[in-house]
C-alpha cells in the first residue's frame, strides 16, 4: 500500500500532463486524494505498541551491489508527517489559483511533487531518501518559475541552486556514513542498529556537520535561510503552502531520521550547538518577521521561527548523555507535533495570502484596512490561524510548543528561557498584522475586496478545523508519535 501512495500521484501526473485540458483541477484532486485515503487506512492498521522500528514494510531489491533497495515503511513520526503532507497537497489542489492558461502542466507538476514528497517520508532506504530529496527541488523549481509572479524566475533559480548545494553537501555526509557500514548498505534500519560511526570522533563529527548543514538549508535555519523569502513571495499561494507545509519538513524530518537516529554519539556531542542554532533561528525569524510590511514575507520569516522550535526540541532530545529520558521524549514528541502544526497553520496562512493576490495582486499590508467588514470569512480564518501560530492554548500550536519547552527546560534550561522570548515577539507580529489588515476603518484595497469563495472556505475549514480539534483533543496524534519518540530516545 505504501508503494501505491507514491505510485498513484506519479500516474496522475502523467495522466493529467498528457491528457487534453479539461477538469484538470478536479482530476488532479482525485489523484492527490487517493494517497491520503491510503495513509488514513495505514494509520488504522498501525500497531501503537509495537517494538518494531518500522511497520507495514515493503521491500524489493534494486541495486544489490550497493545495498540499495526499494524499501518502504512507517513509524509514528513518518506516518504523522506523511498524512499531514498528503492533506496539504489535496488542499493546494482544491484551492483556486491562476494557472496562466496551463492547468495541465501545473497540476502534473503538483502531483509529481506530491509523489516524491510522500516517498521521502515513507522510504526506509537512505539513498532513495536522497533521490526524493533532490527530485523535490525539480518540482518546486518549475512551480515557482513558471506559475509565480514578480521576480519568479530569479526566485526559482536561487531556491534551486541554494538547496541543491545543500543537498550535495549532505550527500558527502551520507557517503561517509554509508562507507562505514559492514556490509555496505543504505537500509535505514540497519544503519540505526549499526551506528557505523560510533567511536570515530573525527569522521563522525565531519559527517554530522555535512548532513546537518544540508538539512539546515532545507529547514531552513539561520543563516542559510535566505532563499526562502523570495521563493515564498513570488510563488502562487498554494505552492507556498506546499513549500512551507511539506518541503520544509524534509529538513527537520531528515534531522530525526539520519543524524539523530544513525549517529547518536556524534549528535549528542553537538546537541548543544544545534540547540543554539535553533534558538537563534527562533529569535531572528520572529524579529525579522516583525519588521516586514509585505504579508507573505512576514509569514515566510515566521517559518524560520517555527522550524527553530522543532530543531530546538530535536536537539534537546538528542542530548543522550543528559540522562533525562522522559524530558527528551517529550521534546521529540513536541518537535514532531510542531511539524504537523506548522504545516496546517502556516499552510492555511499562505493559502489566504494567495487569496489576497488573486483579488488585488498585492501583499503590501499598508494597502489594506478594516477588511473584516468586507471579508468576514477571511478575517475569521486569519484570526484562528494567527492565534494558533502564536501558541494560544486550545489550538495545536500550543500543544507542540508547550511540550517542546517543558522537554528543553529539563535539558537546556537557559536556552528554553531565551527561546520563550520568540513566542512574545510572534504574538506581537501577528496581532499587529491582524490589526493593520482586518480591523479599524475600511480603507485602500479593502473597499472592493471580495470575501472567500466556497472552495476557499471549504479548504480552510478543514485545515483550521484540525488545528482546533488537535488543540482540544491531541491524544490521537500524540499516541501515534509518543511511542516512536520513546524508542528513538531510549525511553521505551
Amino acid at each position: 500500500m505504501l508503494t501505491l501512495v507514491v505510485l498513484i500521484p506519479i500516474l496522475g501526473a502523467l495522466f493529467v500532463g498528457l491528457a487534453k485540458a479539461g477538469h484538470d483541477r478536479w482530476v488532479a484532486t482525485v489523484f492527490a486524494g487517493i494517497p491520503l485515503v491510503f495513509l488514513v487506512i495505514t494509520w488504522t492498521r498501525f500497531d501503537f505498541d509495537s517494538d518494531a522500528m518500522f511497520q507495514l514494510t515493503e521491500t524489493a531489491t534494486w541495486i544489490p551491489t550497493l545495498g540499495v533497495g526499494w524499501r518502504m515503511g512507517v513509524d509514528g513520526i513518518s506516518l504523522a508527517i506523511a498524512t499531514m503532507s498528503a492533506l496539504i497537497f489535496v488542499a493546494a489542489m482544491v484551492y483556486p489559483v491562476d494557472t496562466k492558461g496551463r492547468p495541465s502542466a501545473y497540476y502534473a507538476w503538483m502531483l509529481f511533487l506530491e509523489a516524491v514528497s510522500l516517498g521521502l517520508f515513507l522510504t526506509t532506504d537512505l539513498l532513495v531518501f536522497y533521490v526524493f530529496f533532490d527530485l523535490s527541488l525539480v518540482g518546486m523549481y518549475f512551480l515557482i518559475g513558471r506559475w509565480g509572479h514578480g521576480e519568479s524566475q530569479l526566485a526559482a533559480m536561487k531556491f534551486f541552486v541554494y538547496t541543491l548545494a545543500g543537498s550535495l553537501v549532505m550527500l558527502l555526509g551520507i557517503l561517509a556514513l554509508y562507507t562505514a557500514t559492514d556490509p555496505l548498505t543504505f537500509d535505514m534500519e540497519e544503519l540505526i542498529n549499526q551506528q557505523p560511526l560510533a567511536g570515530n570522533t573525527v569522521r563522525g563529527g565531519v559527517a554530522l556537520l555535512l548532513i546537518v548543514l544540508g538539512l539546515a538549508v532545507k529547514t531552513p535555519l539561520f543563516p542559510v535561510h535566505t532563499w526562502l523569502p523570495p521563493a515564498h513571495v513570488n510563488a502562487p499561494g498554494p505552492v507556498s503552502a506546499i513549500l512551507a507545509g511539506v518541503l520544509l519538513k524534509m529538513g527537520t524530518y531528515g534531522l530525526i531520521r539520519i543524524p539523530f537516529s544513525m549517529m547518536r554519539e556524534s549528535f549528542d556531542r553537538f546537541a548543544l550547538v544545534i540547540a543554539i542554532v535553533g534558538v537563534v533561528s527562533i529569535l531572528y525569524g520572529s524579529l525579522v518577521a516583525l519588521g516586514q510590511t509585505d504579508l507573505k514575507r512576514r509569514i515566510a520569516y515566521t517559518s524560520v521561527n517555527h522550524m527553530g522550535y522543532s530543531v530546538l526540541g530535536i536537539a534537546a532530545a538528542g542530548a543522550f548523555a543528559s540522562g533525562n529520558d522522559a524530558a527528551r521524549n517529550l521534546a521529540l514528541t513536541g518537535a514532531t507535533v510542531e511539524m504537523v502544526a506548522h504545516g496546517l497553520i502556516t499552510g492555511s496562512l499562505f493559502l489566504m495570502a494567495g487569496s489576497f493576490w488573486q483579488r488585488t495582486q498585492s501583499y503590501v499590508m499598508d494597502e489594506y484596512g478594516g477588511l473584516s467588514a468586507s471579508a468576514p470569512k477571511l478575517a475569521t480564518a486569519a484570526v484562528v490561524a494567527a492565534f494558533a501560530s502564536l501558541g494560544l492554548p486550545g489550538l495545536v500550536g500550543f500543544v507542540a510548543e508547550f511540550q517542546i519547552f517543558v522537554g528543553v527546560f529539563a535539558v537546556f534550561p537557559v536556552l528554553a528561557g531565551i527561546g520563550l522570548i520568540g513566542i512574545v515577539i510572534t504574538a506581537v507580529l501577528f496581532l499587529q498584522m491582524l490589526q493593520k489588515i482586518f480591523f479599524g476603518e475600511p480603507a485602500g484595497r479593502s473597499l472592493s475586496f471580495a470575501d472567500l469563495g466556497k472552495a476557499e472556505v471549504a479548504v480552510l475549514a478543514v485545515l483550521l478545523g484540525l488545528v482546533v480539534f488537535l488543540g482540544i483533543y491531541p491524544r490521537w496524534l500524540l499516541a501515534l508519535i509518543d511511542h516512536t519518540a520513546a524508542v528513538l530516545v531510549g525511553a521505551a
